[in-house]
C-alpha cells in the first residue's frame, strides 16, 4: 500500500526553482496570472493593431505625402488596395440622389428595390417648422451623394401613411431583402436637432448597411458590431395605392 509522502511547501504562490518543480508534476496549482502582465499585453497588442492600421484611414494623396516615411513596398501595397476599394465603390454607386416618392411606386421603388441595395425612406414633415425633418433632408442629401451604393428616398409622411401623426416625423425607415429592418421615429433616437452625419454613419453600420472600415466613413474603424442606442418601434408601409389597407 502506497503511503502519502508530504511535500514541504512554505509558499504555493512564491516564484522558486523548488514550486517549478511542483508544478511540473502537478503537485500544486499554476501561478494565477498576473493583472499586470495581462493589462501590459493587451496594451502591447492594441498598438500593433493601431500601428499596423495606421494607413486605413488614409486617401491616395495622403499616402502620396507618406512616401518619406513609410516602407515603399508597403505604401504600395495599400496605395493598390485603396484603388481597388474606390473601383468597387464607383462601380456599385448607382443611386447618388434622394428620390422622391410617389404613393404607386412606394412597392417597387422601396420593398422591390431593396431586395438588391440598401433602401432608406424619410418620411417627412407636412409642417415646414419640423426642425429635426428640415435638419434630415439635408443630411439625406449628403448622404446620398456620398454613399451611391445606398438608395435614400424621402416622402410626406401622412402621404405614404393615411393619418400618420406629424409628431412622429421625421421618421427613418431601413429596407434590405424586401423587408424593414429598422425604423426610428424622430431625431430624438440619435442626437436629436444635433444629430450629424456621424450618427447616421453609425446607425448604417449598425443595419449593416455599411462596413465600420469603410473608407467614406468620417470616422473609419468603428467596429463592424457597433451597436446604437436606436429603438425598434414598428409602423406600416403602403405597398400600393390600389389597396390603402395593405402594409408591409
Amino acid at each position: 500500500m502506497d503511503v502519502p509522502v508530504n511535500v514541504p511547501i512554505d509558499n504555493p504562490d512564491a516564484d522558486t526553482e523548488w514550486n517549478d518543480i511542483l508544478r511540473k508534476h502537478g503537485i500544486i496549482p499554476e501561478r494565477p496570472t498576473s493583472p499586470t502582465a495581462v493589462l501590459e499585453e493587451a496594451i502591447t497588442k492594441a498598438r500593433d493593431q493601431v500601428h499596423k492600421n495606421r494607413l486605413e484611414d488614409k486617401d491616395l494623396d495622403q499616402l502620396d505625402e507618406l512616401e518619406d516615411d513609410e516602407d515603399s513596398d508597403f505604401l504600395e501595397q495599400y496605395r493598390q488596395k485603396r484603388m481597388a476599394e474606390l473601383s468597387t465603390i464607383s462601380q456599385i454607386s448607382v443611386f447618388n440622389q434622394v428620390y422622391p416618392l410617389q404613393k404607386p411606386d412606394y412597392s417597387r421603388e422601396v420593398t422591390d428595390a431593396s431586395k438588391k441595395a440598401f433602401v432608406l425612406v424619410h418620411l417627412t414633415s407636412s409642417l415646414g417648422t419640423n426642425i429635426e425633418s428640415r435638419l434630415l433632408t439635408e443630411l439625406w442629401r449628403e448622404l446620398a451623394r456620398k454613399f451611391g451604393d445606398i438608395k435614400f428616398c424621402e416622402m410626406r409622411g401622412d402621404m405614404c401613411i393615411d393619418g400618420y401623426p406629424d409628431k412622429n416625423t421625421p421618421t427613418i425607415l431601413i429596407y434590405h431583402d424586401g423587408d424593414i429592418k429598422r425604423q426610428i421615429i424622430t431625431l430624438r433616437e440619435l442626437a436629436g436637432t444635433k444629430t450629424g452625419i456621424r450618427d447616421l454613419e453609425k446607425l448604417l453600420i449598425d443595419t449593416g448597411a455599411l462596413k465600420g472600415n469603410d473608407s467614406r466613413l468620417l470616422h473609419p474603424g468603428l467596429p463592424s458590431d457597433y451597436i446604437s442606442l436606436v429603438g425598434r418601434k414598428t409602423i406600416p408601409a403602403p405597398t400600393s395605392v390600389e389597396d390603402d389597407d395593405e402594409w408591409v
